[in-house]
């Protein structure tokens, strides 16, 4: 999915914007660091994880006790998966890009680490101007 295809879905799905926010390769194709992504990961607040498990959503509990819950085929909503802060970008709740790097860097996996060092560019570049 590409940036456009992001925000269309997200807006076809209609959460509430404050309980929500973009992580991983989704948040990396909004701040433009990364052309596309195969899906839509998110961040929840409990509120949500708890309206969308009782309104019948696929829930998985994960070994800390936190939820994910399915969206389609293409969207997966994690409960409390947040580092830093939640930035407004384009009018979408996002991760800060230092947010993003510590996430990577807890996952650990080899295409985390290509994403920290994109990441990292992105933020120098961002500095830089």
């Amino acid at each position: 999915m590409n940036k456009q295809e992001i925000v269309q879905k997200l807006q076809e799905i209609g959460l509430p914007k404050e309980e929500y926010w973009v992580v991983a390769g989704g948040a990396m194709v909004l701040y433009g660091i990364r052309e596309q992504t195969r899906d839509i990961d998110l961040g929840c607040s409990k509120t949500l994880a708890d309206r969308l498990e009782a309104d019948g959503y696929p829930v998985e509990r994960l070994t800390d006790g936190s939820r994910r819950i399915a969206i389609g085929k293409d969207v997966e909503l994690f409960e409390g998966w947040l580092y830093d802060r939640i930035e407004m970008w384009e009018g979408l709740p996002v991760i800060s890009c230092k947010g993003l790097v510590m996430m990577k860097e807890s996952l650990g996996r080899e295409k985390d680490l290509t994403d920290i060092e994109a990441i990292k560019k992105y933020m120098a570049e961002q500095k830089s101007d």
